[in-house]
């Protein structure tokens, strides 16, 4: 019996991967204790830290939302508003609101193998409370919530505008017919800047080289016609299966048919800014998929290009001047504000500190048990989603293992379950064959993986629900106090 502080299990995160956690322990393990702890004031992780002008979704809202809640808005690609509240309503209709720890940020985690129990150090406002876990669960996302990837650029400290980072948007900006540079060309800053450009006088996307986009359709028409002819639960299944399917499609086209894949993406571009404009701009050397592909709802960039609000800027930042951005070519760019959309600080396990029996955890130097632990850290699942399909997809996958680990436990009477090398596998990157700048900045931060199962960290849907399937597999090994 587990007094006040002690739980069955912690779930360290009320974003996206900790409510899915909540829910799915909750069915499928309904007798086992459990507290969510959320650092912020709400709940939403990464949908309510962001706050920038059109923050939205970068999947389809199908498959990023929950297979046990279905998406019922018109919007398949939703606002960062709308996937927020989505989030609040599901912690409120599955009762995980009532477990919910505001204000709770995990410092530090120490498993004692004396008890095979975890001692979390937990930060508030009142102070330094303790709690006692037999099973952490991190739920935390993959970046720092302190602060995006700022790196200096040369002269910054003299412009005379405001440089604001968009992980932290200001409350108080007012941009209107105001000139911007948005520094970045990835997926934030790909939103940014049809949404600035409704209002500012004109604004510019800055790129080192070009990336890869996929115009898509805001809102699904064959959704809508299905939730009328089936209703919103039974619609939702089916086009879920269908958008997990068109994913997993259109990466392997782009992998092994890149220069049709290419022709797809090319022809939506051309149809709106023509192909001048998208061959200087849109027009990457490497190959799709290298990096990610962002997606840009109703080609809504080009037409703010196309219309003379927006601007695209391709090449070297010799430096910030007191008025804008002056490239190596020579090119000055007029700015009011200059927005550093340059990514983001990727951590795992949301900065804490982790030791097993007083040996401090260097996650760098583990390897992952399929994409869901760490090998030779005992009684602890972490949610990272898919980097080529809806996060979302993989962490419900992810959660039912993980209960069906716990159910196994509760059979076998153990209370702790190691993921064990044997053999040392090779140490491959967490993630094989994507070189974006993120995840290349991070590596040594991140577990490696192997070349053969269960050290691996598969990104097909198909793949990874393969490799979930057996819980007692040899590798994981289960223990008791007796």
């Amino acid at each position: 019996m587990y007094t006040a502080d002690e739980f069955d299990v912690v779930i360290v995160g009320a974003g996206i991967s900790g409510i899915a956690a909540a829910v799915q322990l909750q069915q499928n393990c309904p007798a086992k204790s459990f507290t969510v702890l959320e650092a912020r004031d709400a709940v939403g992780g990464t949908w309510d830290l962001f706050r920038y002008p059109g923050i939205r979704s970068d999947s389809d809202m199908f498959t990023l939302g929950y297979g046990f809640n279905p998406w019922t808005a018109p919007e398949a690609i939703a606002a960062g508003g709308a996937i927020k509240e989505y989030l609040r309503e599901t912690t409120e209709r599955f009762g995980i609101d009532r477990h919910i720890r505001f204000g709770s940020r995990l410092a530090a985690a120490s498993f004692d193998s004396a008890d095979d129990q975890w001692k979390l150090t937990v930060e508030t406002a009142d102070g330094i409370q303790v709690l006692r876990a037999r099973f952490v669960y991190l739920g935390t996302g993959y970046y720092s919530y302190r602060g995006g990837f700022n790196p200096t650029l040369t002269g910054e400290d003299t412009f005379a505008g405001r440089l604001i980072h968009p992980q932290h948007w200001p409350a108080d900006l007012d941009y209107a017919g105001k000139n911007i540079a948005v520094v970045g060309s990835g997926a934030t800053s790909i939103t940014l800047v049809p949404n600035l450009a409704r209002d500012a006088a004109k604004v510019t996307m800055i790129q080192r080289s070009p990336s890869y986009v996929f115009v898509e359709d805001g809102i699904d028409v064959e959704a809508d016609d299905l939730r009328r002819e089936l209703g919103p639960e039974v619609a939702f299944t089916r086009i879920r299966l269908r958008n997990l399917a068109n994913q997993q499609e259109t990466y392997a086209q782009a992998r092994q048919q890149p220069e049709a894949f290419k022709k797809l993406l090319f022809e939506a571009i051309d149809e709106v800014v023509g192909e001048d404009v998208r061959k200087r701009h849109f027009t990457p050397t490497y190959e799709p998929w290298d990096q990610r592909v962002c997606v840009v709802p109703d080609a809504d960039l080009f037409h703010a290009i196309d219309d003379g609000r927006a601007a695209v800027a391709t090449g070297e930042i010799a430096r910030i001047t007191p008025t804008g951005v002056e490239m190596w070519d020579g090119e000055h760019i007029d700015a009011d504000i200059i927005v550093k959309a340059t990514g983001l600080n990727v951590v795992m396990g949301g900065e804490a500190v982790f030791d097993v029996d007083g040996v401090p955890v260097d996650i760098g130097q583990c390897w992952t048990y399929k994409g869901l632990a760490y090998s030779g850290v005992p009684n602890l699942v972490y949610a990272f989603g898919f980097i080529n399909a809806s996060w979302t997809l993989r962490i419900e996958a992810v959660n039912e293992y993980w209960c069906r680990i716990l159910q196994h436990m509760d059979d076998v009477g153990a209370t702790r379950v190691t993921p064990r090398l044997t053999d040392e596998p090779p140490a491959l990157p967490y993630v094989t064959g994507v070189s974006s700048g993120y995840l290349q900045r991070a590596q040594a931060h991140l577990p490696h993986q192997g070349d053969t199962a269960p050290w691996i960290n598969p990104q097909r849907y198909a793949d990874t629900t393969e490799l979930l399937v057996s819980v007692d597999d040899g590798v994981l090994h289960y223990e008791n106090l007796g």
